[in-house]
C-alpha cells in the first residue's frame, strides 16, 4: 500500500518491546512497526493492528455509523440459528470467525503514546467515529516478545512454560487476519 493509505508508528530504539518492564528478546518482532492504520482495499474498511502490553499484535476493523455492530460490545455480534462447530468463539452464535474470537470493541481509545491507542487518524474523507471489533494474537499456542523476553530473562514462561509449538503470529498474519474480519463484517 502506498503511503496514502496506510500509517506506520514504531518506537526507536525498542528497550522495552513489551512494555512489562523486561528488555526485548531477539526475534521477528524486531523488524515489526509497533502500529499500523490501513484500509482493506477489498471492503473499504479502515483497519488497525497494534502491539498490546505483551508486544503481541492485536487486529481492529473500524465499523463506520450505521452498520449494524457499530456500538456493540463483541460479545454481541451475533447471528442467529447459527449450527456450525465455531460459533462459540466468545459468544454463542458469533457472526464472525476470526484468531481467537473477538476480544474487543469500543470507540477510539486515545493514549498520549499515538503509537499504542487502539485508535486511528482519520484520512480525508474518512468516518471519525468508527467503532472498532477486534482480536488478540495472545492465546494458548501463541508467542509473544513478552513470552520469549521472560524465558530468556528468568529462564521460564510463567505460568505455562514456553512451549515450542507455540507461533509467533506477526505483521502479515495479523493483516490477513484483519481482511479476512473485515470481510464478514460487510456481509454481517
Amino acid at each position: 500500500m502506498n503511503s496514502t493509505t496506510e500509517r506506520v508508528w514504531t518506537h526507536e530504539g525498542r528497550p522495552e518491546l513489551n512494555r512489562m518492564g523486561i528488555p526485548a528478546a531477539p526475534g521477528p518482532w524486531m523488524d515489526e512497526p509497533d502500529k499500523v492504520q490501513w484500509i482493506d482495499p477489498n471492503t473499504d474498511l479502515d483497519c488497525l493492528a497494534v502491539r498490546n502490553p505483551m508486544g503481541a499484535w492485536c487486529g481492529y476493523v473500524g465499523l463506520p455509523p450505521g452498520h449494524p455492530f457499530h456500538g456493540v460490545d463483541y460479545d454481541q455480534c451475533t447471528v442467529k440459528d447459527c449450527g456450525e462447530d465455531w460459533c462459540y468463539e466468545h459468544s454463542p452464535n458469533g457472526a464472525v470467525r476470526v484468531h481467537g474470537g473477538l476480544t474487543y470493541a469500543n470507540a477510539c481509545q486515545q493514549s498520549d503514546d499515538e503509537a499504542v491507542g487502539i485508535c486511528h487518524v482519520p484520512l480525508p474523507g474518512r468516518p471519525h467515529d468508527v467503532w472498532w471489533l477486534g482480536f488478540d494474537c495472545a492465546h494458548l499456542g501463541d508467542q509473544t516478545p513478552y513470552d520469549v523476553a521472560k524465558a530468556e530473562h528468568e529462564g521460564h514462561r510463567y505460568p505455562w512454560g514456553l512451549r515450542a509449538e507455540d507461533v509467533y503470529r506477526d505483521l502479515e498474519y495479523v493483516k490477513a487476519e484483519c481482511a479476512s474480519l473485515a470481510r464478514q463484517l460487510v456481509s454481517a
